[in-house]
């Protein structure tokens, strides 16, 4: 039996120093077609290369299923371990060149209407997250959720963030009270002003009528609260009549009337006392009058 040329020439042979060197299997019978010395340090070498028993075997015109063979005979312990290193130099360069398709894509032919037309280049991102999650796990984890910080990376992201916190406390102004109190004073005094700035304009398209009718309105409400016995301490803003100007005071709640009594019971007066689990309800608390800035907005 006469054995193919070793395609051994068509592959890149891995640097020198990179594989252990190992003592070959010792074989019983020497054959120039079976596991020959050289040819153990060929196989090894392709693996390498390869990253794969099948392809490595194939290269030296041998089995995949004599390899394991050989490598389970007595004697081939430096086999196995030159076996492994190989094997773990090739899935390094298997990642090498996953990488750098996923990066730079394959050429692939591009036909149209059965005739060939070209090439175009095409990257295969499921291939990159592949890679970056195994490379990587601690900062690309699978599903996308990221682990947890460890002890020193959390208590570092604590350290940050006070850093943070105070720079950012000292490039914020310096307010006291004071300014903020006058702050929202020349507020309250814009929006007074903006509403006695519009008043005669929305005063000069209302007909003789509606005027007649707020002006009985403004008498009604002055009675009424009157009647009510609100002193003027009560209201936060008070219209005045159609020819006074409208006056503010200071807020002050409205003192709650005095609740009414409670109904007689229809089942008696409880001679004997109240039945066992009985509650007197509490009487509803009267409604407040308060006026606001925005209630200024009735007075034409």
């Amino acid at each position: 039996m006469t054995r193919k040329k070793d395609p051994r020439s068509a592959r890149l042979p891995v640097p020198a120093g990179e594989l252990p060197a190992f003592t070959p299997v010792p074989r019983q019978c020497a054959r120039h077609d079976g596991w020959t010395p050289e040819r153990q340090r060929s196989f090894i070498e392709a693996l390498a290369d390869l990253g794969s028993v099948e392809a490595a075997a194939r290269a030296v015109d041998m089995s995949s299923v004599g390899a394991y063979y050989l490598r389970r005979q007595p004697g081939a312990e430096e086999f196995r371990a030159a076996w492994e290193a190989a094997l773990q130099l090739g899935v390094q360069r298997i990642e090498d060149v996953a990488m750098d398709r996923a990066l730079n894509g394959t050429e692939e032919p591009v036909y149209s209407y059965g005739k060939f037309i070209g090439t175009r280049i095409k990257r295969n991102d499921s291939l990159l997250m592949f890679i970056l999650r195994n490379r990587a796990p601690e900062r690309f984890a699978a599903g996308g959720a990221p682990k947890g910080l460890n002890a020193v990376s959390q208590m570092q992201l604590d350290r940050l963030k006070k850093q943070w916190r105070k720079e950012w406390e000292a490039e914020q102004p310096k307010v006291s009270t004071a300014e903020v109190r006058a702050s929202i004073d020349r507020k309250i005094e814009e929006i007074r002003t903006r509403i006695a700035r519009d008043r005669p304009k929305r005063r000069a398209v209302l007909s003789a009528e509606t005027l007649a009718a707020f002006a009985r309105f403004a008498e009604l409400r002055d009675r009424d609260l009157a009647a009510a016995g609100a002193d003027e301490r009560t209201r936060k803003i008070v219209g005045g009549s159609l020819d006074t100007p409208t006056t503010y005071y200071d807020p002050v709640e409205v003192p709650a009337l005095p609740a009414p009594e409670r109904p007689a019971e229809p089942n008696g007066d409880f001679a004997d006392g109240p039945p066992e689990g009985w509650r007197a309800k509490k009487p509803a608390p009267e409604p407040k009058t308060v006026w606001s800035l925005k209630d200024d907005s009735f007075d034409p």
